[in-house]
């Protein structure tokens, strides 16, 4: 069972934070970080839930997603407003110090909140996502890769202007690219049939593009802040490759990777105990 609760994070302009949390123990605190970013947490909360006795699991929509609040002026949607948002949230929870789980956009969120709050983490899991940028041309020698990705590509480009049945129907394009098991799609499928989409984030931008989420030398800084690492990722993944996290690893000694076969992007449904025991040995 998860208490599901309207919080307040901000005055000026008033945004208030939609979370979902289990009542487990405050001091094993794990904050889960969505992607998107127009999407809402709820897409993540399998298989994480069976974590939820050992650990106080705090699922959150951050600004302009999902229950929280929406219709913000364009301005206010970028990183270090949501960087404010969750050291508040903490704040107002009692969470003097979390592990954090970031997931695809969330990673890049979450390495932000890291670089610029370290004293409230303990660890740190980038699912999905990379520390490092992606580099132009990092599937040039997967054709399949390249291939999908480029049907992603035109459903876009057909469709430039944001609206939430829009990205509704951008995640539902590119469920080939995001998992990699034709078995469980359909799962994946009945995810996204729940996400309250929004379009907030792709309207506060130019088409295809979205404010720098990523901080700037990021592994620098992480390596600096010495926080654990996981870098947990699908072999398959077509949005953040898979090298990316295994060379982050080589080069961080506070991080490990661990990539799972036969995972896409969306590696908690292509692998979903692999990759929730993966989290639990992490924070065990």
């Amino acid at each position: 069972m998860l208490i599901e609760e309207l919080i307040p994070v901000c005055s000026d302009p008033r945004v208030d934070l939609f979370t979902a949390r289990s009542a487990g123990p405050a001091e094993r605190a794990l904050l889960v970080v969505h992607g998107g970013p127009d999407w809402d947490h709820s897409y993540l909360r399998e298989p994480l839930t069976d974590l939820a006795e050992a650990h106080r699991l705090v699922f959150v929509d951050l600004r302009g997603c999902g229950r929280s609040t929406t219709g913000l002026p364009a301005h206010e949607y970028n990183a270090d407003a949501v960087v404010r948002d969750l050291v508040t949230l903490l704040d107002a929870l009692g969470i003097s110090e979390t592990d954090v789980l970031g997931f695809s956009t969330g990673g890049l969120f979450a390495q932000r909140l890291a670089v610029t709050a370290p004293q409230r983490i303990r660890r740190l899991i980038v699912a999905s996502s990379s520390i490092p940028p992606v580099p132009p041309d990092a599937y040039g020698d997967w054709p399949e890769a390249v291939a999908v990705r480029r049907g992603v590509s035109r459903h876009r480009d057909q469709n430039p202007e944001p609206t939430p049945e829009l990205v509704r129907a951008d995640a539902i394009a590119g469920i080939p690219a995001n998992v990699w098991r034709d078995e469980v799609r359909a799962e994946y499928r009945r995810r996204l049939d729940a996400v309250r989409f929004t379009a907030d984030w792709c309207r506060s931008t130019p088409p295809g593009r979205y404010p720098a989420i990523r901080p700037e030398r990021s592994l620098e800084r992480l390596a600096k802040v010495g926080l654990p690492i996981l870098l947990l990722h699908g072999r398959q993944d077509m949005t953040f490759p898979a090298f990316l996290a295994e060379q982050t690893a080589d080069q961080m000694p506070e991080a490990r990777a661990v990539v799972l076969d036969q995972a896409g992007h969306m590696a908690h449904i292509d692998q979903p105990e692999a990759w929730r025991r993966a989290v639990a040995e992490f924070l065990a």
